[in-house]
């Protein structure tokens, strides 16, 4: 399976050769603070199956699971490209947003609803954590 995607401005691409270990909505306050108010919505896929092509540029800084945050953009037009957490180096959170429609991209599950305002709303279907949820498994050996 891939992916293809680009930066609002096209100075960034990025192609991803793997199917997602998971797609999560996220409500922690350092999403919301880089999304306007709002989640932000991201497929998890092993790092080797991630490649960007264009110059990126990256903030970090403590999450509140006390692991270091470091989000990936566009220095251009601004655009998150992916998230990469310091406990989990090999794998790289891609912005569902900067991947290419059509795609099969969901979230299955929301996290860290505990952040979120009193007016969000929750997918129903979707199981929910209020805090860091477990790590997605690996993929299956090939």
């Amino acid at each position: 399976m891939t992916y293809t995607g680009r930066c609002a401005c096209g100075a960034v691409t990025v192609q991803v050769d793997a199917k997602p270990l998971m797609a999560r909505q996220c409500w922690c306050r350092q999403c919301q603070t880089i999304a306007a108010g709002g989640p932000t919505n991201n497929a998890m896929f092993p790092a080797e199956a991630v490649h960007i092509t264009g110059t990126l540029g990256a903030a970090s800084w403590p999450a509140a699971s006390g692991n270091t945050l470091t989000f990936h953009f566009c220095p251009s037009c601004g655009t998150q490209v992916y998230g990469q957490s310091s406990a989990r180096p090999h794998i790289k959170t891609m912005r569902i947003g900067v991947i290419d429609q059509p795609h099969d991209l969901a979230p299955q599950a929301v996290i860290w609803t505990a952040d979120a305002p009193p007016w969000a709303v929750f997918d129903p279907t979707l199981e929910r954590f209020e805090r860091q949820p477990p790590a997605p498994a690996p993929p299956p050996e090939s």
